[in-house]
């Protein structure tokens, strides 16, 4: 594919996200451009690792980098104080300085642990993401949101931190499974849903393509995400406002997380699960019409939704709902699809409306 290039400008850096094939392999030149340093950090996971380590390695010894790595397990538990904790004795032990890059190779657990990392120690090294995952390359790896994950709730410790650099190659979606490929297409089919109503209309007419993992689809899904999620942050970095509506699906996705101690859904499966309900949130409110409300539950379907586990309860995902870092005192502010490309904040009190929206994913 032809390279594409997306700069997002915020209030402390302007970043350039590349997206183009082999970029790896380019990877050590391309940092010995940006930083006078001569270490560097490499955070991945496991599979990611044993997949891609060697090449980036390789691309980085080869420009005489000195490189330390930090491999966690995969998985959502790893994202914690304690795995940030690693981190920062591994940056010790390499000497890093200040322009010493701390580099996130993996999906989002990599990139929001090692961004929340990076921007704690010795307040703040730069973060450079190498995305791999469908998820992060179409919405974590641009933004900031860097956080770790508290026993009692999803991503409650962290910063906003935006990367130097974000380094996309489409061609390691091939090494994804169905399921991943499911789980990073809850975040692309959100931004048809909340802000462009022509985007949604193509994913309609292309979806069976992105499903079975056509590399031309996915590169067109992935620029039009990252094009959409730009304009918001660069209005509203700090998510004070308008960034909110990213957030869409999140609210219940991420008490459905922590109420199963992040072991049973994967992100993106619990944020198309919270999508879901947010919509039938917004039909029980009537503040969006039947043909629209039928249109985004069924592109939802058509991707599908995950079986919640055995003894799920919705008053144990409301439980969690209360613990939700946006509230404002006893409302839950939840983001809900008024049409297709457009969203509003509606806070909520009423337990019986939310539970009757959770529960009809929990069977």
């Amino acid at each position: 594919m032809k390279g594409k290039e997306i700069k997002v400008k915020t209030a402390c850096f302007t970043y350039r996200v590349i997206i183009e094939k082999n970029l790896f392999r380019d990877v050590g030149k391309t940092l010995r451009m940006l930083f006078p340093s001569t270490r560097a950090l490499l955070v991945s996971d496991t599979k990611v690792f044993s997949i891609y380590g060697r090449e980036v390695l390789e691309s980085l010894e080869s420009e005489k980098w000195q490189v330390e790595t930090v491999i966690i397990r995969p998985g959502e538990r790893s994202k914690s104080l304690a795995g940030a904790s690693r981190i920062y004795d591994a940056a010790l032990g390499a000497e890093l300085d200040r322009n010493s890059p701390l580099i996130a190779l993996g999906g989002g657990v990599v990139g929001d642990l090692a961004g929340f990392a990076a921007s704690t120690f010795m307040r703040g090294l730069p973060l450079v993401m190498l995305p791999t995952s469908l998820l992060a390359q179409v919405d974590s790896c641009v933004g900031g949101k860097v956080a770790v994950n508290h026993p009692r709730g999803k991503n409650l410790i962290g910063s906003t931190y935006p990367p130097r650099i974000v380094l996309i190659d489409p061609d390691t979606l091939k090494t994804l499974d169905s399921r991943q490929i499911k789980a990073g297409l809850a975040e692309v089919i959100k931004y048809g849903i909340i802000i462009n109503v022509d985007f949604f209309n193509w994913l309609e007419n292309n979806l069976d393509y992105l499903l079975q993992g056509d590399s031309s689809s996915l590169a067109e899904a992935i620029y039009v995400s990252l094009k959409a999620k730009a304009l918001v942050v660069e209005e509203d970095e700090y998510e004070t406002d308008y960034r909110r509506i990213l957030n869409f699906g999140h609210t219940i996705g991420h008490a459905l997380e922590a109420a199963t101690s992040y072991r049973h859904y994967l992100h993106g499966e619990a944020v198309l699960t919270g999508m879901a309900a947010a919509t039938h949130l917004a039909g029980e409110l009537k503040i969006i019409t039947e043909v629209d409300l039928a249109r985004i539950l069924n592109i939802i379907d058509r991707v599908g939704v995950k079986m919640p586990p055995a003894g799920l309860t919705a008053a144990a995902v409301i439980d969690k709902l209360r613990q939700d870092k946006k509230r404002q005192g006893d409302d839950l502010i939840f983001v809900l699809p008024t049409a297709i490309g457009r969203v509003k904040m509606v806070p909520l009190n009423s337990r019986q409306l939310i539970e009757k929206a959770v529960s009809i994913y929990l069977g």
